[in-house]
């Protein structure tokens, strides 16, 4: 029998309308745009009624509500198959807006994107992120759970639910994430696989013969193999045993792409692009559709409302809320706010104070250990905090004294708030911006900055998001000295810098430190802090000077009054020194010997280009005046402080890759020194002022 036969309703089969007008408005909506990917929302169809229709717990009418169950389209390409549920089960994603599937401005883009659309959970498209996202939320559920969970009150009990292809698998982050979570015995995630067989390029055998089950197996996950995907009831009962099975599992469901395409099913063809316009009329006779497009019968509609049984299961869950909260009246206010993003009361005075203690210690040291001494302040005013490192605790010092551990045995998940996430900066990352999106927890997470690189598409996808994750990465430069040039970064920091919405830090000293965690925290999107391995010296500031550092740049001191030399209004030569990082030092240093050849020098720390960026033109002309020539100094690529310094600017830096030595010998070889500095100010005046030094 053909894929478009088996495809076809029995009279009055209700479960099969259902399907078919997920289908049918999939294929119409991409037909209309011209562009998507019909294949998956065709071979998933009755996989989605399944989950949707029988298991899912959700309120279309509030879809922030708390305890509802998370849903996670990895195969993000399959989009219309979700934006089809969303809008069937009563969700504020009117018809029209299918209609204008991939059209600019709508509530239905190419891939799914949290914030766009109701109901959809998190950014998917790079595959295997969005089942790396579910793993977050999945391990954010059970923590909330052994937090405020208490005998008799179950407040947080709810599943996340992740539908992944043969991409997201074959895609290295899957590893990564699943192993963590079958480590982990995240027995609420339930992972089902549409396993076709066929990606863009065609049948995956010759590219992909893993046995996935088994490596699932593997991981500690319960597998349920081979069910027919194109069974209703035959999905229903593997998710009714993955529910039941006390460790996450993968449901491995079996299908034909494009099930009930005439010609096209089972073949790449209708992976991604647009049925046309006589395979889709074929399709329509095929499955008994006589329907226009975008049409569906009322009591297909009717069959598919989710939100009279959505409202009533928040409206039992809000019952329990309100016995929980006159038990535990305590608990229940820090649920609702850690639920809502909202920072304690106590939160304004607490930063002040850390950053304060920060610098009156005036303690010279790494700044890996300055942000040590500020996560450990940070944690007990906030609870929320959750951090974490890959399988660097030691040198990146993400961890704090009062840390506990997250782990798992025979009974489950341990509770606690530091996770050792193992070699796996990539699934880190996305773990992390699963954590935000589930709500509850702020994560932040360590590795070296050169390994940025592994994580990378998840930094952008936090940026994309707006997601509250925080990204620790230490060793921040050729500083870290021996390792060599594949731990030293060069190019990371001003690379990290052009991701547009994701803010980047990396300070000076202890207070820069404090700050710059402060800022992180308080804002409503990720942040990195890059940090230096080596010593760095305290610097004293002004309390004006302390409050200036959240807007990115400031002056730290001004022309050359270090030198006892008069204002800078009288000064005949004047240069602006712009460092960050460890390189403040050298910029500070080079004060004295350009005043001693009459150059009256302003430094300008400037720990983090993309706030100082967002600050108002006449405060960034205030810091760096129009009219004075320009120094950059910074242990990194050059070519990122032109738009600072200007073409007749000078920059001090690193245009090549890093050796291995020493760090001081580092910085001779590689000519970041004072010297280079106050030579680089000489010309830059020369070359504004048309003489020599």
């Amino acid at each position: 029998m053909n894929a478009a036969a088996q495809a076809q309703p029995a009279e009055g089969n209700a479960t099969a309308l259902m399907a078919n007008a997920l289908r049918m408005l999939a294929i119409d909506a991409v037909q209309q745009a011209n562009s998507g990917h019909p294949g998956m929302p065709l071979g998933m169809a009755e996989i989605a009624v399944a989950l949707w229709d029988r298991h899912l717990k959700h309120n279309p009418r509030n879809p922030s509500w708390p305890d509802r169950d998370r849903f996670v389209l990895s195969n993000g390409h399959g989009s219309m198959l979700l934006y089809a549920l969303l809008h069937l089960t009563g969700y504020a994603l009117p018809l029209d807006e299918l209609r204008r599937f991939r059209q600019l401005h709508s509530k239905t883009p190419g891939h799914p994107e949290v914030g766009v659309t109701p109901g959809v959970e998190t950014t998917t498209g790079p595959l295997g992120q969005g089942l790396a996202n579910a793993v977050g939320m999945a391990l954010a559920e059970a923590l909330l759970a052994r937090e405020f969970n208490r005998p008799g009150h179950r407040i947080v009990d709810h599943y996340t639910y992740a539908f992944v292809g043969d991409g997201c698998l074959m895609e290295g982050i899957s590893h990564e994430a699943c192993s963590l979570a079958g480590t982990l015995r995240l027995d609420k995630l339930i992972v089902l696989y549409d396993d076709n067989g066929i990606s863009i390029d065609g049948h995956v055998e010759g590219w992909f013969a893993d046995d996935t089950p088994a490596r699932f197996a593997a991981y500690g996950w319960h597998v349920v193999r081979d069910v027919d995907g194109h069974d209703v009831d035959a999905v229903d009962r593997a998710i009714v045993e993955a529910r039941a099975a006390g460790r996450p599992t993968l449901i491995g469901c079996k299908t034909v792409i494009g099930h009930g395409s005439p010609t096209k099913a089972g073949t790449h063809e209708v992976h991604g692009a647009p049925l046309g316009a006589a395979e889709i009329a074929a399709m329509r006779a095929a499955l008994n559709w006589p329907h226009a497009p975008f049409v569906v019968p009322d009591e297909v509609r009717s069959s598919w409302d989710a939100t009279m049984r959505g409202a009533q299961a928040e409206a039992q869950w809000t019952q329990r809320f309100a016995a929980y909260r006159r038990e535990y009246p305590r608990e229940a206010a820090e649920f609702e706010r850690r639920m809502s993003g909202a920072l304690p009361e106590s939160w304004t005075a607490a930063a002040r104070m850390m950053v304060r203690t920060a610098n009156d210690a005036a303690q010279s040291v790494a700044t890996r250990k300055a942000s040590q001494l500020a996560i450990g302040a940070l944690a007990a005013a906030l609870p929320e905090l959750l951090g974490g490192s890959a399988d660097l605790t030691g040198s990146n010092l993400t961890d704090w004294a009062a840390a506990v551990e997250i782990g798992a045995d025979d009974g489950g998940l341990r509770g606690g708030n530091y996770l050792h996430f193992g070699v796996r900066e990539f699934g880190m990352s996305a773990v992390m911006n699963g954590i935000a999106l589930h709500r509850g927890y702020l994560p932040f997470g360590g590795t070296f900055l050169t390994f940025s690189d592994y994580a990378r598409n998840a930094l952008r996808m936090a940026a994309l998001m707006k997601t509250r994750s925080i990204f620790v990465f230490t060793h921040d430069s050729i500083g870290l000295g021996e390792d060599g040039p594949t731990h030293q970064s060069v190019e990371h920091a001003a690379s990290l810098r052009l991701i547009p919405g994701l803010d980047v830090w990396r300070p000076c000293d202890t207070v820069e430190t404090a700050q710059a965690w402060v800022a992180s925290i308080e804002r409503q999107g990720p942040s990195c802090l890059l940090l230096s391995r080596q010593t760095l010296p305290f610097v004293p500031r002004t309390e004006a000077q302390i409050d200036a550092i959240e807007r990115g740049g400031y002056v730290l001191r001004d022309w050359y009054e270090e030198a006892g030399a008069s204002p800078a209004r009288q000064a005949p030569r004047r240069v602006v020194l712009i460092a960050t990082g460890s390189e403040v030092a050298l910029a500070l240093a080079a004060i004295e010997p350009l005043a001693a050849q009459g150059i009256a020098a302003r430094v300008v720390s400037m720990p983090s280009t993309t706030v100082f960026d967002k600050q108002p033109a006449s405060y960034r002309e205030s810091v760096l005046p129009r009219d004075v020539p320009r120094v950059a100094v910074e242990a990194g690529v050059t070519a990122f402080w032109r738009q600072y310094v200007g073409l007749d600017g000078e920059t001090v830096g690193i245009d090549s890759f890093g050796e291995s030595a020493p760090a001081a010998d580092l910085f001779v070889h590689f000519n970041l020194t004072t010297q280079a500095v106050v030579d680089a100010a000489c010309r830059a005046v020369s070359h504004a002022r048309g003489a020599s030094c």
